[in-house]
């Protein structure tokens, strides 16, 4: 019932500022409380006045946990200071917190200052990625796309751009990016026995769909 008692509140209170501040004409009076009354059976008829009210905390988006371990992966493979650092520092404290959005906007105001930054680049194709949930998104494969092509001989951007493709289910595309990353490992290396046991993973998961297919 309390739909309706502010309905006929606010259609009273409308009234009477037109009667006591508008001062509309007595000819207008009856034609005006009509369509006053006009709006309240289209309220009953469209509304739903005797619903209860069902108040609803709205976020901008569901909340996803930072991913620690790749932001110190990635200060372990790509440049931990220099010019991309402080933008890549700022960039990690908001994904932290939940924004991505703000984590990404970041890094591109960093790239406004020096455009041909591969870690930045990297960075924010990361940061991308994590703003969609995982998807490498057309914007995000852009990114990596570009730090690859502006540090072709780098780890960083190999590794991160094949990591980014095989959680979006492109195994094939990261094989492809984390072979010769592994070939060029050094021995005994931790990130070369990474990438041996998750190539061996991708092999099996393709052999795995390919047996299923036959």
């Amino acid at each position: 019932m309390t739909g309706w008692f502010i309905a006929f509140g606010l259609a009273a209170a409308g009234f009477i500022a037109m009667l006591l501040i508008g001062r509309i004409p007595r000819s207008t009076r009856e034609i005006t409380a009509a369509a006053l009354l006009l709006g309240l059976a289209g309220y009953a008829w469209q509304g739903h006045p005797g619903q209860a009210g069902a108040p609803r905390m709205i976020k901008d988006r569901p909340d996803v946990p930072f991913d620690e371990k790749l932001a110190e992966q990635r200060r372990g493979l790509a440049e931990r200071y220099g010019p991309a650092g402080q933008w890549l520092v700022m960039s990690d404290g908001l994904g932290r917190q939940g924004k991505t959005k703000e984590a990404a906007n970041i890094l591109l105001s960093g790239l406004r200052e020096t455009p041909d930054d591969p870690n930045l680049w990297l960075g924010l194709g990361n940061a991308l990625v994590a703003h969609a949930d995982g998807v490498v998104s057309p914007g995000a494969d852009f990114a990596f796309r570009r730090a690859l092509a502006l540090d072709p001989e780098g780890p960083a951007p190999r590794y991160f751009y094949g990591l980014a493709l095989a959680r979006g289910g492109q195994l094939q595309a990261a094989r492809d990016l984390w072979a010769p990353l592994a070939a060029s490992a050094p021995a005994g290396s931790q990130v070369k026995a990474e990438l041996d046991a998750n190539i061996a993973r991708i092999d099996a998961m393709l052999a795995g769909g390919n047996a299923a297919a036959q």
